[in-house]
C-alpha cells in the first residue's frame, strides 16, 4: 500500500512539474524538476537529430546497426541540444523576470507568434556555437559553417518555434476560457448573495427597531453601502486595491453592526498602494473567512487586520495584501462541522481554489495566495502576493 502511494505521489509530481516546465503561465516547479525536464527535453531532440543524421548519411543496414556511431553522434547531439535547451529556458526566465508573466496574456496573434519564435531562435543562436565549441573547439567548426548549414539550422529552429507557439496558443485559449468561466461563476455567486447573510442582517434590524432605532438605521445604511459597492464591482472587469479595501471596510462595518463589540477591524495601506491594479471582489472571500470561521465561533470575537505592503518576496518586488484574524485558527476551522448550503458543504475550500485560479489567470505564475496560522497558533493569516510590475498597471 505504501509503495502504491509513493508511486502515485511520484506520478503526480512528474505531471505537475512537467506542466509547470512547459507552461510559462503555470506556477514554477522546483529548480530540480526544471533541470530534470530540460535534460529530458534535450535528450528527445538529440535522438531526433541523430535519426535525421542517419537517414541522411547511412547507406547500409550495417551503418544503422553500428552502435559506436550511434553513441558518438547521440552524445554530441545531446551536448548541443542540452546547451540550447538551457539557453532557451534561461532567456524565457530572464524575460519573465524583467516584464513579469501577466503581460504574456496580452500577447495575441502575430505578437505571440513572434515572441515564441524569437526566444528559441535566439537561444539556438547562443547555445549552438557554444555546444559545437565544447565538442570540436571553437575555431575549426564555427568558422567552417556554410550558408546552407546556417539556413538549415534556422529552418529546423523555426519549426521548433512554431511547435512551441502552437502549444502555448492552445494553452492560452484554454486558460482564457477557464478564466471567463470562473469570472462568470463569481459574478453569479456574488449576484446571488447568500440568503442567510441577508436574512440575518434584516432580522437583526427588525430586533433593533424597537430597542435601538439609531443602531438599526446605521445597520441599514451599512447594508445599503455594501450592496451598492459590491454591485458596482460586479459591473467591471478591473478594480484597484483602494476600491477593494473600501468594499472590505463596508462589509466589516456591516458585520460589526451585527456582532457589536465582538468584532474589531483595522485597514492599513499607503495611498500609493491603493492605486495598484486588482481584480474585483478578490479580498471578499478572505474577509468573509476571517469573520465566519475565525471570529464568529469565539464568544469574545476578535480583530480582523487588513494590511497592504510593497516588499521583496523571493527576491521580487511585490505587492502583498494580508488579512489576519486572531480567531480560532486553521485547525479549529477544519474540525468544525459544516452546515449545508446550496452546492454542498460550507467552507470546503472552493472559494480559495477559485481565487488562486483567478490570480494565476490575471497575474501569471508569480502571483499566489498563502494561508497560514499565526506564530502562536491562534489566528490565521491569508496573504495575496502579486508582482509589483503587474499590480502597478492601474
Amino acid at each position: 500500500m505504501t509503495n502504491t502511494s509513493h508511486s502515485k505521489a511520484l506520478l503526480a509530481a512528474l505531471r505537475g512539474s512537467w506542466r509547470s516546465w512547459m507552461d510559462a503561465e503555470q506556477p514554477p516547479a522546483p529548480v530540480g524538476w526544471q533541470i530534470f525536464w530540460t535534460f529530458v527535453w534535450a535528450g528527445g531532440f538529440a535522438l531526433v537529430f541523430t535519426v535525421i543524421g542517419f537517414v541522411a548519411t547511412a547507406r547500409t543496414v550495417a551503418d544503422w546497426l553500428d552502435g559506436s556511431t550511434w553513441g558518438l553522434w547521440l552524445g554530441r547531439n545531446y551536448i548541443v541540444s542540452a546547451i540550447i535547451s538551457f539557453a532557451i529556458q534561461g532567456l524565457f526566465k530572464l524575460v519573465f523576470r524583467w516584464f513579469g508573466t501577466a503581460w504574456l496574456a496580452t500577447l495575441a496573434g502575430w505578437r505571440r507568434t513572434a515572441f515564441f519564435s524569437a526566444i528559441p531562435l535566439l537561444g539556438t543562436a547562443i547555445g549552438w556555437p557554444i555546444g559545437i565549441a565544447l565538442i570540436y573547439g571553437r575555431a575549426p567548426m564555427v568558422s567552417a559553417l556554410t550558408s546552407g548549414m546556417v539556413i538549415s539550422l534556422a529552418v529546423v529552429t523555426l519549426l521548433m518555434s512554431l511547435l512551441f507557439h502552437l502549444y502555448f496558443s492552445l494553452r492560452h485559449k484554454e486558460i482564457k476560457a477557464r478564466m471567463r468561466a470562473n469570472e462568470a461563476q463569481l459574478r453569479l455567486l456574488q449576484g446571488q448573495m447568500e440568503p442567510h447573510f441577508l436574512f440575518n442582517t434584516l432580522a437583526n434590524v427588525i430586533c433593533l427597531v424597537d430597542t435601538d432605532a439609531a443602531r438599526a438605521k446605521h445597520t441599514l445604511e451599512a447594508l445599503t453601502d455594501y450592496l451598492r459597492a459590491s454591485l458596482g464591482s460586479l459591473r467591471g472587469d478591473d478594480s484597484t486595491l483602494g476600491a477593494e479595501l473600501d468594499l472590505a471596510g463596508r462589509y466589516l462595518q456591516l458585520m460589526q453592526s451585527r456582532m457589536d463589540e465582538r468584532l474589531r477591524f483595522e485597514i492599513a495601506a499607503d495611498d500609493a498602494l491603493r492605486r495598484a491594479a486588482l481584480m474585483p471582489l478578490v479580498l471578499q472571500p478572505l474577509i468573509e473567512n476571517a469573520v465566519k470561521h475565525g471570529l464568529e465561533p469565539q464568544v469574545e470575537g476578535g480583530t480582523v487586520r487588513v494590511k497592504a505592503l510593497r516588499l521583496a518576496v523571493d527576491g521580487r518586488d511585490s505587492l502583498q495584501v494580508c488579512v489576519e484574524d486572531d480567531g480560532a485558527g486553521l485547525a479549529a476551522a477544519a474540525n468544525r462541522p459544516r452546515r449545508l448550503v446550496a452546492g454542498g458543504a460550507d467552507g470546503n475550500g472552493i472559494a480559495l481554489a477559485n481565487l488562486r485560479e483567478r490570480l494565476r489567470s490575471r497575474f501569471g505564475a508569480a502571483a499566489r495566495l498563502t494561508l497560514s496560522e499565526l506564530e502562536d497558533g491562534h489566528g490565521t493569516r491569508a496573504c495575496l502576493v502579486i508582482p509589483w510590475q503587474d499590480a502597478r498597471a492601474a
